[in-house]
């Protein structure tokens, strides 16, 4: 890509208008050692490489206010911080693994880690996570809204000055977070607009290069204010809005509730409190999300399938959090394991291989300026598995497959699936039988239609009258059966049914002249007679 970035209308794109989607990983820098994490288990070199082997294009981050603005902290080295803490073993881990890092000031070692992921060819956004080191959030800490203990706002506009400043000209350095999860009682929005927009307006004049990225209110769920009352800033194409989203953002609704009508409420909610913007030109970046990666919290799996659904149909840019598998010091535990982090506890192996699948369909963007000259079409998405409906042959049979394998299909106003170009239409058979290709769709077998809250069961008639949903059996393959999950039963999971209609020019499929080819040869058999009308002609 050519750098630097900016924005056209809601999407990010490079020097040449082309799309870049940003799919990034947080890595933890803002805890007390102030040092990214992981620097005791593996050489950072090694780190940035398994980061872009992982399909992430970019990093965020994360640092602490006073690692530029307070004077006990700009002045320490690595290996002071964690004498300070009594990490004795790390110290001993990172004179192992990056010798040349331990005796660095804190922010040289920051520097370095940040040219480590350029040198790899991943992009960075610095991200201010907090004030003070230490583990983020709460209402109460003192970090979280202008004016708090921690938080003074010309402080913080003196180290955004510095920290845009330093890294202007480092052509990896693609955008800063002005601050992380605004919070507690004293915020609201008129000083939202007063210390955000002077920022934005500090950060673009010391590094005009960078995206400037605002977070919103309570904990970086609320931007509907700016529905009404959109920034005024001096400067455009550099501005990107960013919001938070995980299970636990609603309790244990998933669990508690149905999860097909919590997605529905929560994906309007989501909609109404930020989704909006990118209708308004400006791309929403979700710049926090992730779950539990050893796959035990329901909670979590049922969110996940949602959020890979919404994030496919938006096609949005992103940062999964996170990278860590351990850190040198949380809350006062020492090496303590994050079941968050896509690395293990030694850094060394991926904690889930299988989480790493599902989000690699939305690593890749499916749409966007310079992508492709194809039409758009349509891609059948499986948020469940990150996977995509794939035919092996003509007439089939469906099965899941990797999404950039994926048929280029069309949703019709008669509501047909038809594969794009062509004749043929996905036909409910029986319950129970896979989902077939067919010639004849003007029956109530080939018509699908979108279905319950979330917006994502497709539902038809077999030929006896009965309703079936698509579904996925244990091979991959499609199949129709009974809809689940539409009584609001809290202890059901409709994720096997959901599948979401994504709009996509990702590339251009070769399956019009593939079908044409196959028609014209059924065309020339005995008995054409018998074949819809619209071969008549042929």
């Amino acid at each position: 890509m050519a750098l630097p970035l900016s924005t056209s209308s809601r999407w990010i794109v490079d020097e040449n208008g082309q799309r870049v989607k940003l799919a990034c990983i947080n890595w933890v820098s803002h805890l007390e050692p102030v040092v990214a994490e992981g620097l005791n288990k593996q050489p950072v070199d090694l780190i940035s490489k398994k980061i872009a082997s992982m399909g992430f294009n970019c990093v965020r981050l994360t640092w602490p206010l006073y690692l530029v603005t307070n004077d006990t902290y700009s002045s320490l080295t690595v290996r002071q911080s964690f004498q300070g803490h009594g990490l004795i073993e790390a110290i001993a881990g990172i004179q192992a693994n990056n010798p040349s890092i331990l005796d660095l000031p804190l922010i040289k070692a920051y520097q370095a880690v940040v040219k480590s992921l350029g040198d790899n060819n991943v992009m960075v956004i610095l991200d201010n996570h907090l004030t003070k080191p230490g583990w983020c959030c709460s209402n109460f800490d003192g970090n979280g809204f202008f004016g708090d203990k921690y938080f003074d706002p010309d402080v913080w506009i003196n180290g955004l000055t510095k920290i845009a400043t330093m890294f202007n000209g480092n052509a990896n350095v693609i955008g800063m977070s002005l601050r992380n999860e605004l919070r507690g009682p004293k915020q609201n929005v008129k000083d939202w607009y007063k210390y955000m927009q002077r920022g934005a307006e500090t950060v673009h004049s010391s590094n005009p290069n960078i995206l400037v990225i605002l977070s919103g209110l309570s904990y970086d769920k609320d931007l509907s204010f700016l529905n009404q009352h959109p920034v005024n800033l001096t400067f455009t194409g550099k501005l990107v809005f960013e919001v938070h989203w995980y299970a636990f953002s609603d309790g244990s609704a998933w669990i508690s509730g149905n999860p097909d009508q919590v997605c529905g409420r929560v994906v309007n909610n989501i909609m109404t409190m930020s989704g909006f913007l990118q209708s308004q030109g400006y791309p929403l970046f979700i710049s926090e999300f992730g779950v539990d990666q050893r796959g035990t919290n329901e909670n979590d799996n049922r969110y996940l399938s949602c959020f890979l659904g919404f994030a496919a149909e938006h096609d949005l840019d992103w940062a999964l959090w996170t990278l860590q598998g351990s850190y040198y010091l949380r809350e006062g535990v020492v090496g303590l394991n994050e079941y968050y982090g896509t690395l293990d506890w030694n850094w060394c192996g991926i904690r889930n291989s299988s989480f790493l699948q599902k989000i690699s369909s939305i690593q890749s963007p499916y749409r966007g300026p310079g992508l492709s000259d194809a039409d758009t079409y349509k891609v059948i998405f499986h948020p469940s598995s990150g996977l995509c409906v794939v035919r092996k042959s003509m007439f089939g049979p469906l099965k899941l497959g990797s999404c950039s394998e994926s048929e280029a299909w069309s949703y019709t106003s008669q509501k047909n699936i038809l594969v794009k170009g062509g004749y043929l239409c996905i036909q409910a058979d029986e319950e129970g039988k896979p989902g077939k290709l067919s010639l004849f769709c003007s029956d109530s077998k080939s018509k699908w239609e979108l279905i319950s809250d979330s917006k994502m069961h497709l539902s038809s008639r077999t030929s006896n009258g009965k309703t079936v949903c698509l579904d996925v059996d244990s091979d991959n393959n499609i199949i129709t059966r009974t809809c689940k999950c539409l009584n609001r039963d809290n202890s059901c999971d409709p994720a096997s049914q959901w599948f979401k209609l994504v709009d996509s020019t990702r590339f251009t499929s070769t399956t019009t002249t593939t079908t044409k080819s196959w028609l014209n040869l059924i065309s020339n058999l005995p008995g054409k007679e018998f074949l819809p009308s619209a071969f008549a002609a042929m």
